[in-house]
C-alpha cells in the first residue's frame, strides 16, 4: 500500500481537514513539525513517508479565490524531487494550463486532480482527460451524497488510469476507510491505480484498504498525530 502525503494550503498555511467542513479548518498542528508553513510542513511528510508524491489541495482555488501559484512555486522549487498531484478546483482543462503557465518549467511536475466536485460537465471531464492524459479523476462524496455536476460517478468511460475515491466526511475524523466504496470501484475499474482517501487510523486500515483493492491512500491526519509510524508507511 503506497502512502500518498497531503497538505490543505489556505491562505498560505497548511490546515487541518475534518470532515470537508472547510469553514472550520484552523492551521495545523502536527506532532512532526512545528507551525504550519508550507515547506516545513511538506518537508516533515515527505520525510516520514518516504513518498516522492505529495497531494496538495488548494483550498482558496477550491472556494472560488485565486491558485496559491506562489506557495505552489516555492514548494517545487526546494523540492526537486517530489511531484504534486494538486486538486486546485479545476472547472476544466484550460484552468489547469493556465496555472502551469504561471509555475513555469517545474510545472512538468504537477499533476492535475480532477474532482467530480469541480469540473463543470461531461464535456469539460472528457476534455480535460484526453489534453492531459496524466491526470487523475478524484469522485467526490460527502455521506451519501456524489458532489459531481459532471457526472463522472456514473459514467465509468470518463475515468483515466488513476482515480481516487474522496469520502470527505471521513477526512480527519478518524472514522476508518469506506472499504465497501473502494471494493464497488475497483470492480468497475479493474484496470485503474485506485487511490483511497479518508478514514485511515492506523496499519490495520491500509491493510484492510489494500485487501479491498485499494493501490494507494492519501493521508494527513494519522501522519500528523503519528498514529502511523516510519515503518507502518514503508512496507
Amino acid at each position: 500500500m503506497q502512502v500518498v502525503p497531503v497538505i490543505d494550503l489556505l491562505a498560505g498555511e497548511v490546515v487541518r481537514a475534518v470532515r470537508g467542513e472547510r469553514s472550520t479548518y484552523r492551521p495545523i498542528r502536527s506532532a512532526l513539525c512545528s507551525g504550519s508553513e508550507p515547506l516545513a510542513v511538506a518537508r516533515a511528510l515527505l520525510d516520514c513517508t518516504g513518498s516522492s508524491i505529495l497531494y496538495i489541495a488548494d483550498l482558496d482555488a477550491l472556494t472560488g479565490g485565486v491558485p496559491q501559484a506562489g506557495v505552489l512555486s516555492a514548494l517545487l522549487a526546494a523540492l526537486p524531487a517530489t511531484t504534486l498531484w494538486l486538486d486546485g478546483g479545476f472547472r476544466d482543462g484550460a484552468a489547469f494550463a493556465a496555472l502551469v503557465r504561471q509555475l513555469g518549467a517545474d510545472g512538468d511536475r504537477v499533476a492535475p486532480v480532477f474532482a467530480s466536485e469541480s469540473l463543470a460537465s461531461p464535456q469539460a471531464a472528457r476534455e480535460a482527460f484526453v489534453h492531459h492524459p496524466g491526470a487523475i479523476l478524484s469522485l467526490d462524496r460527502r455521506g451519501d451524497q456524489v458532489l459531481d455536476p459532471a457526472g463522472c460517478w456514473a459514467d465509468a468511460s470518463l475515468w483515466p488510469a488513476r482515480v481516487i475515491v474522496m469520502t470527505l466526511e471521513r477526512v480527519g475524523a478518524f472514522a476508518g476507510p469506506e472499504l465497501e466504496l473502494v471494493a464497488a470501484i475497483r470492480r468497475r475499474a479493474p484496470g485503474a491505480m485506485l487511490i483511497g482517501a479518508g478514514g485511515i487510523r492506523d496499519a490495520a486500515d491500509l491493510d484492510r484498504a489494500a485487501a479491498a483493492g485499494a493501490d494507494a491512500w492519501l493521508v494527513a491526519s494519522a501522519l500528523h498525530d503519528r498514529r502511523l509510524a516510519p515503518h507502518d508507511v514503508s512496507r
